[in-house]
């Protein structure tokens, strides 16, 4: 990448922290899917429509989400460039767009969300404190459908005796309320009990917080614990468990919107395909249709 590339992105970047309010992994993201585009450009800041029409064979071994991914960044970057008359076109109608399915999301059913609890609950008994944190853990992470990352920097007091919301901090540094049960409430009590009173996070670990990578470990184990395969589970299989079960209780797709912190309901809808039975169901028994005899 030329310097002057470099600091076009720098300032790209700049504009993404202070205006739109991103985070330092997503201005990290957005940082390398430049760097790896401008290594297939003959420059950056100044590409033609041409020298994009070009990027869909210099990508063509990388996957489709890597593809719309990098191509997002750059008519981010490209309609930055244009509004701040940096450049006076906007050349990214010519990048690729890939076609591809989303995956539906792994889920676990009721029941085994109920052994990793019998599991959990068993084990914190002990009072060991790392059992008493798992099941904390647990309880949030399916009982709210936080994110991993929202789950562990939490702060010490993010959870108050009698409130039954916290105040989470989401993606784009979005606050949003979601609701917490009287039962994990009890647990992170008992948890915040032995947690060492200079912590300033919920679940503190060395110097800061517990990490995302540690955080899937131990959900790991805990379900292995509950003799269910580890490569089933992680904490988002988990919020997506929160989700499905949720629906199929009756919840409304634009309150499930709200309790994830999806800014759009597109991405929630997605809990509509893995509940198919209840689905037939509503239509067999609700439908005007259903009534009427043969």
């Amino acid at each position: 990448m030329t310097p002057d590339d470099r600091a076009l992105v720098d300032r790209f970047l700049d504009m993404m922290a202070a205006e739109a309010g991103s985070s330092r992994h997503t201005l990290m993201a957005y940082r390398n899917d430049l760097e790896r585009a401008a290594e297939s450009l003959p420059t950056l800041g100044g590409a033609s429509a041409d020298d994009l029409s070009l990027l869909g064979a210099a990508w063509a071994e990388l996957s489709p989400a890597t593809v719309a991914r990098r191509s997002a960044s750059l008519r981010r970057f490209y309609g930055f460039l244009l509004d701040d008359g940096l450049r006076k076109d906007d050349p990214s109608a010519a990048l690729p767009r890939p076609r591809f399915e989303r995956p539906l999301p792994r889920i676990l059913d009721a029941d085994d969300v109920t052994r990793m609890f019998e599991a959990a609950e068993e084990r914190a008994a002990s009072g060991e404190p790392a059992a008493v944190r798992n099941l904390a853990l647990l309880e949030l992470l399916y009982g709210s459908g936080l994110r991993a990352t929202e789950l562990v920097s939490l702060p010490r007091g993010a959870v108050r005796p009698g409130q039954p919301f916290l105040m989470v901090r989401g993606k784009g540094s979005k606050d949003r309320l979601v609701p917490i049960s009287s039962r994990a409430e009890g647990v992170v009590a008992r948890w915040l009990e032995l947690v060492a009173g200079g912590s300033l996070w919920l679940f503190p670990s060395g110097k800061s917080h517990l990490s995302r990578v540690r955080l899937f470990q131990i959900v790991r184990v805990m379900a292995a614990d509950a003799g269910i395969a580890p490569d089933r589970v992680s904490p988002h299989v988990l919020r997506h468990a929160f989700a499905t079960h949720l629906l199929s209780g009756g919840a409304d797709l634009r309150v499930l919107q709200s309790l994830l912190g999806h800014a759009d309901i597109a991405t929630t809808q997605i809990y509509t395909h893995v509940d198919s039975a209840r689905l037939v169901e509503l239509v067999n028994s609700r439908h005007p249709l259903a009534t009427r005899s043969r």
